[in-house]
């Protein structure tokens, strides 16, 4: 049975003994709050997972749940100064698998100083431009409160913050108290010298592994060699991955892989 949102009518609030007048304010207040906490404990309830697994055994064994923990934040960063589009490419590939799966937007939050994403280059990654908010913000400390507010209004499925230097210990503290209810895929991107102890329950260092090519020698897709430096209860490792963006997929270079494609990725 479908719970409403709208405030209850006049007649539900008057329940009660025979006679008695309208309830004040502060009691319907009261009751529209204990029905909007009954909603949200229905919509926690229909959550069928915790994490956003890669798709890859080898790489999920290493992940705690076998995936990304949702409601917590990831860090990103390239492995060298000019890997900044490959940790891009990655962190905008898995908000497209994050999209995949469910139903809402991602909104990107962008410091000055990191490039603006455009909308042939999210297409080309898979991520559907019209399901992307992108905001530009004066600083990290706007980045941040930006992200903030949106984890607290609990509506989004993804979130990123390209900050300039990256995610402190108690920044991080604050953003997994503010997406622990909502239960979101939280990304942040930073540069490669932007080397600090931090709250992330992953850090990634991503760069280039040579973009997939077809049979007449075009460029098919990208690969990344992708370090897990940090992983909170799980393992670091180092894999060289490859995206399809039809399929919103990760999967590992066929010379690698030692089979067919559609197999390689049938454990999307």
């Amino acid at each position: 049975m479908e719970r409403s949102h709208e405030e209850p009518d006049e007649g539900a609030c008057a329940a009660g003994p025979a006679g008695a007048g309208p309830p004040d304010k502060a009691a319907r207040r009261a009751a529209a709050r204990a029905a909007l906490r009954g909603v949200a404990a229905e919509g926690s309830g229909r959550r069928v997972s915790d994490v956003l697994p890669l798709g890859l055994a080898s790489v999920d064994a290493h992940l705690p749940g076998g995936g990304l923990g949702l409601g917590r934040p990831h860090e990103i960063a390239p492995l060298v100064e000019g890997d900044e589009p490959c940790a891009l490419g990655f962190g905008l590939a898995l908000l497209a698998r994050r999209l995949d799966q469910v139903a809402g937007e991602a909104l990107l939050v962008v410091a000055p100083g990191h490039p603006t994403p455009y909308g042939h280059g999210l297409a080309g990654l898979g991520l559907d431009p019209g399901r992307v908010l992108l905001m530009e913000a004066g600083s990290d400390a706007e980045v941040y409160l930006a992200l903030e507010e949106a984890l607290r209004a609990g509506s989004l499925p993804a979130l990123a913050g390209f900050v300039g230097d990256g995610l402190s210990l108690k920044q991080g503290r604050r953003l997994q108290l503010a997406a622990e209810a909502a239960g979101p895929l939280l990304l942040i991107l930073r540069p490669a010298r932007a080397e600090a102890p931090n709250g992330a329950a992953t850090r990634w260092r991503i760069a280039a592994g040579g973009g997939a090519r077809d049979r007449f020698g075009c460029l098919a897709g990208p690969r990344w060699r992708a370090h897990l430096d940090r992983c909170r209860n799980g393992r670091p490792g180092t894999w060289l991955l490859e995206w399809d963006h039809a399929a919103h997929r990760f999967g590992l270079p066929d010379a690698l892989a030692g089979h067919p494609p559609a197999a390689r990725l049938a454990g999307g």
